[in-house]
């Protein structure tokens, strides 16, 4: 309990005096303001580094300027006490500031055993006297039983690294109207790339200080202590190995068989592993698009990694370049569907809902043959082609395409 209560006085420093935070504008921050009032848990999630603390803090901020007495919010990290029960930081809280809180804030809970269970019973004994938030750098539901548990009682958003947008923000600069700073965007764009949306990033170019805080700030966490800590991984090192292959060549269409081969697992254990890295927000996963749900699950998948290999990102030939302009476009619009057909046309994304956005990436030469022959099976009128530098609108075989820098598609969509 000692360590617990020294633990808080260093996670709580409001508890003692005023309380002021660097912040800078999160787009997902304005979409949570309807959710606050509301008696549910608010979880977050996301990858190591992308600021879920931060939008913590700004709500622990916020709660003290509306009024609320700061000896009533209580934060508490299980990052390095994996051992402590909910209950006892609870009473801990209470026994220093001598007040029951009204706002209770449990970051990275997924450290705890059965934190699920624990959760449950706190949030049906404070009921809509405290609102509790909660955070986890790894998906807080990947088992089924912890969304039956909490059914009901929880609500979760996934917070994501920095959008071109909130880059801009993060740095001063607001460029308006856009036309009249299009070489300076052009170049804020090429910083962007560089610091693949971290925040802590954003000011470094050294790349061997990218490479360090990417491989030891987040994938050595990740890969040999969180995964381990949620999964029973026979080989830490193979997680390692696996992710290399799509960091170093993003956007490959993955065959299992040849996959497990090529690793000497089986089949299933190498499907297991690339789950672990997709809950672990390291991998996304895109399905070969079809108006069939049972025909996509079948078909062809590729996997682009989160972070890149800070090697193949300070690479100035224009393979590399392509490359890495693809990832970066492809997780930016989280992108859940490609196209390919037998005859090798491929569309890199293909977006929207009910209306379908078939988008092709081109960071050199403009090419229109994977996505005339989707507009035509599909009976689509138009379609987009985001490139490195080029804008402007072409219309072929009564199909219309919209040719539009990269910089500019993310700050208008």
């Amino acid at each position: 309990m000692t360590e617990i209560k020294d633990a808080l006085l260093d996670f709580n420093p409001w508890w003692k005096g005023p309380f002021h935070l660097d912040y800078k504008e999160r787009e997902l921050y304005a979409k949570l303001q309807k959710y606050l009032p509301l008696p549910q848990i608010l979880a977050f999630t996301g990858l190591r580094r992308v600021g879920k603390t931060t939008i913590l803090y700004k709500i622990i901020q916020d709660f003290t300027e509306k009024g609320t007495n700061p000896r009533k919010i209580l934060y508490f990290s299980f990052d390095d006490f994996k051992e402590a029960e909910l209950r006892m930081v609870l009473q801990a809280a209470e026994e220093l500031t001598e007040v029951k809180p009204q706002l209770i804030i449990f970051d990275e809970i997924q450290k705890v055993p059965g934190w699920e269970g624990q959760l449950k019973v706190l949030y049906d004994l404070l009921g809509k006297k405290t609102k509790i938030l909660i955070s986890g750098s790894e998906s807080l539901f990947i088992k089924k039983k912890l969304k039956e548990t909490l059914a009901g009682r929880i609500f979760e958003f996934k917070v994501e690294l920095l959008t071109f947008k909130e880059f801009l923000n993060f740095q001063g600069l607001t460029f308006h109207p856009s036309s009249l700073y299009e070489k300076e965007l052009a170049k804020a764009f090429q910083e962007y790339i560089q610091s693949m949306g971290f925040p802590e990033l954003l000011s470094i170019t050294d790349k061997e200080i990218i490479k360090k805080y990417i491989q030891e700030g987040i994938i050595d966490k990740i890969i040999y202590k969180d995964i381990p800590a949620l999964f029973k991984v026979k080989d830490v090192s193979v997680l390692q190995s696996l992710l290399n292959v799509f960091m170093h060549e993003p956007g490959q269409i993955i065959e299992l068989s040849a996959l497990a081969t090529q690793f000497h697992l089986s089949r299933q254990t190498i499907s297991n592993y690339l789950v672990y890295l997709e809950e672990s927000f390291l991998l996304q996963k895109l399905y070969n698009f079809s108006n069939n749900r049972r025909k996509v699950e079948r078909k062809l998948k590729k996997y682009y990694p989160a972070v890149i290999a800070v090697d193949l990102l300070f690479k100035e030939d224009d393979l590399s370049r392509s490359h890495v302009f693809e990832w970066l476009l492809v997780t930016q619009k989280k992108a859940d569907f490609f196209w390919r057909d037998n005859y090798q046309h491929e569309v890199d994304m293909v977006l929207g809902g009910e209306k379908i956005f078939p988008v092709e990436i081109k960071y050199g030469k403009i090419s229109f043959q994977g996505l005339l022959p989707f507009l035509k099976k599909f009976k689509l009128k138009e379609g987009w082609i985001i490139s490195s530098s080029q804008q402007e609108e072409k219309e072929i075989d009564g199909k219309k395409f919209h040719i539009i820098p990269a910089w500019k598609w993310l700050l208008q969509t």
